[in-house]
């Protein structure tokens, strides 16, 4: 295989910038991005012992990819495989930390720096990688190709912003895409622009999304938090992004007069920003709650702010009615599949390229409505307020909609196979 000019310069560079990619960990620690007690985990040193036998590595970027991989990770563990699962965020780890299977285990991901890279395989000596969505990273394809550790591209995603980005270094792309043993798409669509830039192995196992199990919750919470607001219309802003929450905010009141009691939760996309949420909302002369300061929703509250990081699943099973992030500015939406699962009727705004496919089957359904604007949401929401028979017809074609679309899983995991039957018998030789 060719090694094409752009990547060895790429790993040229990254090789002699390696130490201003570590003033960057080091100011993204500063700013609260990366974990300080793991800081090293992020150069490739390990925090914790290989253990013993064959050692599947999964990859996901952040919180979605990696909960949508979960069920191959189980898989995998009832074979008796011991399997590493990395990503690069620090809300993803603390969640998946809480449910990961037994015989899994959490690292953060090294930046792909060549020297951060041998570290991590030196170490850790997988017998298969499997990456997610659109993960291709120069330095990590190339060092997996040359060790010889098969590569496979699990719930492959191929956007087309991200296929006409591409289109422009073909030999760079393609170059990287002949090395992975196999891509495994989410759709016809990824599969088309996999193939046509260079990918030689492609294959549609569809959305591991729609077979991932919907977040928990505790039961104790949900029925806690259920009696303090019991008898109030409720509706959530779930993931919301910069920009949004001004629009919930009015919608809010706009609504108030004609629903009593109206009780919104917003969930931004960051926790973080959960300051900036309740300022918007005192602003607008509203009572806020933040649920990271401790405080429950009382009769008094009319915007409760959960800006805390895994309970989406309490929050989803809350609320009847769910309008989803990042679709009412062009950020591209957020999953909605969890709230689809967990009996919520959806909303949500035109900007959903990030899941086309998803919303395309729940809003054909009728599970779920597009609004076009503040204008539109607020008449949505009102109706859903007034008629809870519609909101519970269209949760439950939401979660239909839903089920119909799974399997990709099993088909995932025939898929890879030969891959792990190749390991074991490489092993044993």
């Amino acid at each position: 295989m060719s090694t094409p000019f752009l990547f060895r310069a790429y790993r040229t560079a990254t090789a002699l910038l390696e130490p201003a990619v570590l003033g960057l960990l080091l100011w993204r620690q500063r700013k609260g991005r990366e974990d300080r007690t793991r800081l090293g985990e992020r150069q490739g040193h390990p925090s914790r012992q290989r253990p013993k036998g064959h050692l599947i590595w999964v990859h996901g970027a952040s919180i979605g990819e990696t909960l949508s991989l979960l069920p191959v990770v189980e898989r995998l563990t009832q074979r008796g495989l011991s399997v590493l699962v990395t990503s690069g965020t620090r809300t993803s780890a603390a969640l998946i930390a809480r449910r990961l299977p037994p015989g899994a285990l959490h690292q953060f991901m090294p930046l792909d720096v060549p020297r951060y890279m041998r570290r991590f395989l030196d170490h850790w000596r997988p017998d298969l990688a499997l990456i997610a969505e659109s993960e291709i990273w120069p330095n990590t394809v190339m060092a997996l190709d040359e060790r010889h550790i098969p590569l496979v591209l699990v719930n492959g995603r191929m956007s087309d912003r991200s296929f006409k980005r591409w289109q422009k270094f073909p030999s760079v792309i393609g170059g990287l895409l002949e090395r992975f043993a196999l891509c495994l798409a989410q759709s016809q669509d990824d599969a088309a622009r996999l193939a046509q830039l260079g990918a030689p192995r492609v294959l549609v196992t569809g959305n591991l999304k729609f077979d991932a199990s919907p977040p928990p919750a505790d039961p104790r919470v949900v029925a806690h938090l259920s009696g303090l607001i019991a008898g109030r219309p409720v509706w959530l802003a779930a993931s919301t992004h910069a920009g949004e929450e001004g629009v919930i905010v009015a919608v809010h009141r706009a609504l108030a007069k004609r629903h009593p009691q109206l009780l919104t939760i917003i969930a931004p996309r960051h926790p973080h920003r959960g300051p900036e949420v309740a300022a918007i909302a005192t602003q607008a002369g509203l009572r806020a709650g933040r649920r990271s300061e401790g405080i429950h929703p009382d009769r008094a509250t009319d915007i409760y702010v959960a800006d805390t990081v895994g309970e989406m699943g309490l929050f989803y099973r809350l609320s009847p009615i769910v309008v989803m992030g990042g679709s009412l500015v062009a950020h591209g939406g957020q999953n909605p599949i969890e709230p689809a699962k967990l009996g919520a009727a959806i909303l949500h705004g035109p900007h959903v390229h990030n899941f086309d496919d998803v919303y395309a089957a729940i809003d054909e359904g009728r599970g779920a409505l597009m609004v076009k604007d503040s204008t539109a949401l607020a008449r949505a929401v009102s109706e859903l307020l007034s008629n809870p028979a519609l909101a519970r017809d269209m949760a439950r074609a939401a979660g239909e909609a839903v089920q119909a679309l799974g399997g990709a899983v099993e088909r995932t995991m025939q898929s890879i196979d030969p891959f792990i039957a190749q390991a074991k018998l490489g092993a044993r030789r």
